[in-house]
């Protein structure tokens, strides 16, 4: 009986042994017991241990995996950019020959039409050269002022790596190669005002130095790093242009005027009519300049992006509003549209939206449509008939004139919604309250209109005293497509 109860005893401690300690709290049983995972981290192993080492490595591979990850993102975007880069580029070539030569081309008489593409095609050529020699280091290499230096000349340096400065997503050759397309396409404008009396050997010579002397100086102010004029990288006037309005066309446009008054009127003008040959020509020109022209401003982003796809948007409706004012401008004094002046129209949109396409939203890029359409209608039909200054296909009347509408009213219409240039927050245009944004677009135009007038009639005097400028009289007659290059556009007896 003894040990039956001794036994009982023990088994009935046990018992309330397990009663009690199923009752006790959890924090005093992790203290009595620890878990492996309290242990683990109160008393981690030491360090070359098989659990250190595995939860290194398994870090690494981690990380690696990130980087990778992340380069791949990254080449991604810079592929994609660069695609869209390249693709604009071929469109802003694509611009000059064909769109301005057969533009030009059907404008002329049929006696000048190889005259006039053959200067449009051999600045293709000529530019391009003087690009990779000593172009584009003079336009963005340095950080000066007013002109860039010469560390980028002979293309040196100019690779697959971006230049952060510009364009941080694309190789620097891509850059470089975008933006010769647009030192091609300038100085070929000027030819319309020149065309069917100068000589080529003139042309060349005088578009070579203007090239170097115009161009180069105001592309490195408005674009180049430290520029005079440039918004986004230390200008002391930050002037909006976002594709080209006074780098391009107030450059071209306004060299235009003092080649028209500095060789004079064509023989028989206005006396004698002197109609477009082939308007046929001219409006698939027109066409392929439209859609040159996305290349042109939309490929301004410098990426595939969504400011891109609003550059793009603010073109095409730009384009289609000024080819409406100026056809319904035309209508009511003529009675009816015509086909020129639709298509006349429709660069001047195009010419107006440059500097604004990336900065405005997609209404006010109809308003400055439908302003620049009617203040160039009356530019081309009024005031050049009041001075009575002989442009020969209205390269001022479209390109100086909507070329400076559009950089105005940029500073009006710009949004920091659109492109915070600025900074995030900041006020860009007028309607932001940065109305001081117009006093910049004033000075900008101000100073491409001032080394436009004083570098070509400084040029135009050197170049006339070296080559002369002007073909003779009888060379003017016979035509320029014979006299200049031993050709004829239309073999008709064939």
């Amino acid at each position: 009986m003894k040990h039956m109860g001794r036994k009982c005893c023990f088994i009935m401690a046990l018992v309330l042994g397990a009663v009690v300690l199923e009752a006790a709290p959890l924090s005093a049983r992790q203290t009595t017991i620890p878990s492996p995972a309290i242990l683990s981290s109160a008393n981690p192993p030491s360090a070359g241990s098989p659990a250190t080492n595995a939860k290194q490595e398994n870090s690494r591979a981690i990380n690696e995996k990130l980087a990778q990850l992340d380069q791949r993102v990254t080449a991604a975007q810079s592929s994609a950019d660069n695609a869209w880069m390249l693709v604009s580029a071929a469109l802003v070539l694509m611009m000059t020959g064909p769109g301005l030569a057969l533009f030009y081309g059907g404008l002329v008489r049929r006696k000048n039409t190889l005259a006039i593409m053959m200067q449009s095609f051999s600045l293709m050529a000529l530019i391009t050269v003087l690009w990779a020699l000593v172009g584009y280091s003079l336009c963005f290499g340095g950080n000066g002022p007013v002109i860039g230096g010469f560390e980028h000349a002979f293309l040196r340096g100019v690779g697959a790596e971006p230049n952060p400065d510009y364009a941080g997503t694309i190789p620097q050759l891509t850059f470089m190669v975008y933006q010769l397309m647009f030192a091609i396409i300038t100085p070929a404008l000027i030819t319309g005002a020149t065309a069917e009396r100068m000589k080529f050997s003139g042309t060349v010579v005088f578009l070579t130095l203007w090239f170097l002397v115009v161009y180069a100086p105001l592309a490195h102010m408005v674009w180049g790093k430290g520029g005079f004029l440039n918004a986004s990288l230390g200008g002391k006037f930050p002037t909006l242009d976002f594709a080209g309005g006074t780098v391009v066309h107030i450059s071209s446009g306004v060299s235009a005027l003092v080649c028209a008054l500095y060789l004079g009127k064509r023989t028989g003008y206005p006396r004698q009519p002197m109609p477009p040959h082939s308007l046929v020509l001219s409006f698939i020109g027109a066409c392929l300049l439209w859609v040159g022209w996305f290349g042109f401003n939309a490929g301004s982003a410098l990426a595939s992006s969504p400011l891109a796809t609003s550059a793009f948007v603010a073109t095409h409706f730009a384009t289609a509003a000024a080819a409406l004012s100026w056809s319904a401008a035309e209508w009511v004094k003529n009675g009816r549209p015509s086909a020129l002046g639709a298509i006349s129209g429709a660069v001047a949109g195009l010419v107006a939206i440059t500097p604004a396409a990336g900065f405005v939203a997609p209404m006010p890029a109809l308003a400055i449509g439908f302003i620049a359409g009617a203040l160039c209608y009356w530019m081309v039909t009024k005031v050049k008939a009041i001075f009575g200054y002989d442009d020969a296909l209205d390269a001022f009347g479209v390109h100086g004139a909507g070329g400076t509408i559009g950089a105005l009213l940029t500073g009006v219409f710009a949004r920091q919604v659109i492109n915070p240039i600025y900074g995030a927050g900041k006020p860009v245009g007028g309607l932001d309250g940065h109305w001081g944004q117009v006093g910049n677009q004033l000075a900008g135009v101000l100073t491409a209109w001032a080394i436009a007038l004083v570098g070509t009639f400084v040029l135009l005097k050197i170049v006339d005293a070296i080559t002369g400028l002007r073909v003779s009289e009888e060379q003017e007659i016979e035509g320029l497509d014979i006299t200049q290059h031993g050709e004829e556009a239309y073999n008709l007896e064939s």
